[in-house]
């Protein structure tokens, strides 16, 4: 298929990166399954990465970022899907050496496609986009351990980004006492209108970082930024309590000691969205289109842009100016 398409495209520069909107052709993509025409994706802080050539994220330039897709399959090799079939793409390699979603069109295997819920649209499904999958599988494990919101107060860190945020609105629809934890104080009225009670600094969470234990409060953690703020929420768990852990926009480091594990006999629960099989994901899409379906969804946006609109967003996501969800319009 020879076809002219417009994509952002990063590359490797004397000054460092360029990023630009280019014309590409369907044929130069990727072999694949499955060729989607892409009418939505989104802003997420591996996608910055990506598109500013941060080690570690991205190996081969030019390369188009975007982790997130969502449109309408035009072809298909393999597998159930047709022409016409509306889907989404989240995680696996797109976005990282796999063109992404920040072109009008991709080709991916077609095991990394899941079926567009028929509650939602594709616009529905970018507004969370990986950030809403984590941050429900996030709230799954907490529930799964018996959790309740009898049982007390549940802190999310890193509120004001986007699977905080999600998080936050989620956790409160299900009608759980939230506290968010964020650096940001001018976002607390923006927090408490997406369902939290209360909002905890970033200083007082990293309070008492060199004890081993620290006073029992929470019922359980969404974490979201990991290193000392994290390992001061394991140390803050009630007994038996869980926390979960999907990011480490803080650090990826972890320093801290066995006791509150041992003493608490706490958790620490692991949350993975990238590599996650793909029947499971079909899964809680699904929950996130019926009973999970956010009331307040519109109020997690940031902003909606296109793919030339975008190029100024790498740079302010990476320095924490973003607050919940940025939505990016692909298609012409």
């Amino acid at each position: 298929m020879n076809q002219l398409f417009r994509a952002l495209r990063s590359d490797r520069s004397e000054q460092g990166f360029d990023v630009s909107i280019v014309d590409r052709n369907v044929a130069d993509l990727p072999e694949g399954d499955v060729l989607i025409r892409v009418e939505w994706s989104s802003l997420n802080y591996k996608d910055a990465l990506s598109a500013t050539g941060k080690p570690g994220v991205t190996r081969q330039y030019p390369h188009t970022p975007g982790v997130d897709a969502a449109g309408v399959v035009v072809s298909a090799n393999d597998g159930p899907w047709k022409a016409g079939d509306k889907v989404i793409v989240t995680g696996y390699d797109l976005g990282m050496n796999t063109d992404g979603g920040y072109g009008e069109y991709i080709r991916v295997p077609a095991d990394w496609v899941v079926k567009l819920p028929q509650e939602m649209s594709c616009r529905d499904a970018m507004l969370l986009g990986t950030a809403g999958l984590t941050a429900a599988l996030c709230v799954e494990s907490l529930l799964d351990t018996g959790l309740s919101p009898d049982h007390g107060e549940v802190l999310v860190t890193g509120a004001s980004g986007g699977v905080g945020a999600i998080a936050v609105a989620l956790l409160a629809q299900l009608g759980f006492n939230v506290v968010a934890g964020t650096g940001k104080a001018d976002a607390e009225d923006w927090l408490k209108q997406l369902g939290a009670s209360s909002l905890v600094g970033r200083e007082e969470l990293q309070a008492g970082v060199a004890k081993a234990l620290l006073k029992p409060r929470w019922a359980g953690v969404v974490d979201t930024v990991g290193g000392d703020i994290l390992m001061n929420a394991l140390k803050t768990l009630r007994y038996g309590a869980s926390a979960t852990c999907c990011g480490m926009a803080a650090s990826g480091e972890l320093h801290g000691t066995v006791f509150p594990f041992i003493l608490r006999g706490i958790n620490l629960l692991g949350v993975d969205s990238v590599e996650l099989p793909l029947d499971i994901k079909q899964q809680v899409w699904e929950v996130l289109a019926s009973e999970w379906r956010l009331e307040k969804s519109e109020q997690l946006l940031a902003a909606e842009v296109s793919l030339m609109e975008l190029v100024d967003w790498f740079p302010r996501i990476l320095a924490g100016q973003v607050r919940g969800r940025v939505l990016v319009r692909v298609a012409s």
